[in-house]
């Protein structure tokens, strides 16, 4: 469960972190692309302003002028002079655009306008001046406009190369510099895992009231508070642990009253066997009463394995085997004790030992004697209970837990039981966290191997 939530809340953590990262990076890249096409607007609204002032000073100088003025015009950054024709000279490389269009805003729709861009133009010198960088990549704009008397006058506007922010190119120290990406994606990182967090908190929460409800019916309910779902989902919750713990009590208390109930006519009847005169009958029947009171008995002891009120204690479970093993072998039984743990269970011990206790007794009935060693694996106390008996068939191993069942078809006590032995077992087991297998070994006999949790030394004191 703890894996599941983990990589539930890894999940959210990088659906976050990547959502935002790319809607961040869409955000940029749309950004960008918009204050490019502004600036690219802006230069061409210059280059418009520049050519709609000069077709206005030309237009009212004498055509026989407009050479000689023209001449001057590389002192103010740009080239002009009159041609006869426009066609020859673009061909195929006149080009259309928004540049074309706002010069024929600005002169008007009877102008013939024409646009030549060169990627490649020598740079612009004038006398006396020299910038210290030698020759630089220029780009060129050449315009073909007609003026007012139908002339046509060529245009070379010299335009420096596109400043890096138009490229997309932003420098170490600019707006999307290294640091400062590294410094979004850290914060947006931080944020991620803080939704994360919070989104999965309830089911945490969520999971480890089912994990305590298991081991303990009667745990405090979930707080109701939080979200509108949260409050609803621990209501339900809440709802849900007062149903099954109603219904499992009523269920104990019936049991438990019921075969309580049972001894006293049991008992009765045992009295008034005594005065039987027929000495067979009279054994018949005390032998079945023997074993209505033994089913009476392990009643009792399944509805005690159900719902134990006693007390959760720290245990040294070397201590309880080696007291189980010891009284069996004062009973006369087979039982041997091998290895030992140091360990400590958190348990409760009139149930544990009464488990240890069925499983002994059953090894030594059916299989003739019990071989029981405990050892220490990852943390888990695994306790192993081994005979020289028959076995179970393969396809019983899990039925055989189930309450009343048995292997044994001719309901003799003994030879097949009641059928709740195991049943017991394993509901006591559960009750401690821990887990009951049963196994056929390959040698013939059959091991009961029972796995338990550690607690740590510090929780002992």
């Amino acid at each position: 469960m703890r894996d599941f939530l983990g990589s539930i809340g890894n999940r959210i953590f990088v659906l976050l972190l990547a959502g935002i990262a790319v809607s961040i990076l869409a955000t940029t890249w749309l950004a960008g692309n918009e204050r490019r096409s502004s600036l690219r607007e802006l230069r061409l609204q210059h280059l418009a302003d520049r050519v709609e002032q000069i077709v206005q000073a030309v237009d009212d100088i004498p055509p026989l002028q407009r050479p000689i003025v023209l001449q001057a015009a590389s002192n103010f950054g740009f080239e002009a002079r009159m041609v006869e024709d426009m066609n020859d000279a673009v061909g195929s490389n006149a080009s259309t655009g928004p540049l074309i269009d706002m010069l024929q805003a600005r002169l008007g729709e009877d102008r013939k306008v024409a646009v030549q861009r060169e990627t490649e133009c020598p740079p612009l010198r004038r006398e006396g001046h020299d910038d210290g960088h030698g020759s630089r990549h220029e780009t060129c704009r050449v315009i073909y406009v007609s003026l007012h008397d139908q002339a046509l006058m060529r245009l070379r506007l010299h335009q420096p190369g596109e400043p890096p922010v138009l490229r997309g190119r932003g420098g170490p120290g600019g707006p999307f510099g290294p640091q400062y990406i590294i410094l979004f994606l850290a914060l947006i990182a931080l944020l991620a895992w803080l939704v994360a967090r919070m989104a999965t908190r309830p089911i945490r929460q969520l999971a480890q009231a089912a994990s305590r409800l298991g081991s303990d019916i009667d745990h405090a309910p979930l707080a109701e508070t939080g979200p509108t779902e949260i409050r609803q989902a621990a209501h339900a919750f809440n709802a849900m642990q007062g149903r099954i713990r109603r219904q499992i009590q009523h269920r104990t208390h019936m049991l438990a009253a019921i075969t309580h109930d049972l001894q006293t006519p049991l008992t009765r009847m045992r009295l008034r066997l005594e005065k039987v005169a027929d000495a067979e009958l009279q054994q018949k029947l005390i032998d079945d009463l023997g074993v209505m009171h033994g089913m009476v008995r392990e009643g009792l002891d399944l509805a005690r394995s159900m719902d134990s009120s006693e007390k959760i204690q720290a245990l040294d479970i070397d201590s309880l085997l080696d007291s189980v093993c010891a009284d069996a072998a004062d009973a006369g039984q087979d039982v041997t004790l091998e290895g030992s743990t140091r360990a400590f269970v958190m348990a409760q011990p009139g149930a544990l030992r009464r488990c240890l206790t069925n499983l002994i007794d059953n090894a030594c009935k059916y299989g003739q004697l019990a071989r029981v060693s405990i050892v220490l694996e990852q943390q888990k106390i695994l306790i192993r209970i081994r005979d020289q008996g028959p076995g179970i068939p393969e396809d019983a191993l899990e039925s055989v837990f189930e309450p009343f069942y048995r292997l044994e078809i001719s309901r003799s006590r003994d030879t097949g039981g009641t059928g709740l032995g195991l049943t017991i077992a394993r509901n006591i087991v559960e009750n401690h966290h821990g887990h009951l297998r049963l196994r056929n070994l390959a040698e013939g006999g059959l091991e009961v191997a029972m796995e338990l949790p550690q607690i740590s030394p510090a929780r002992t004191r």
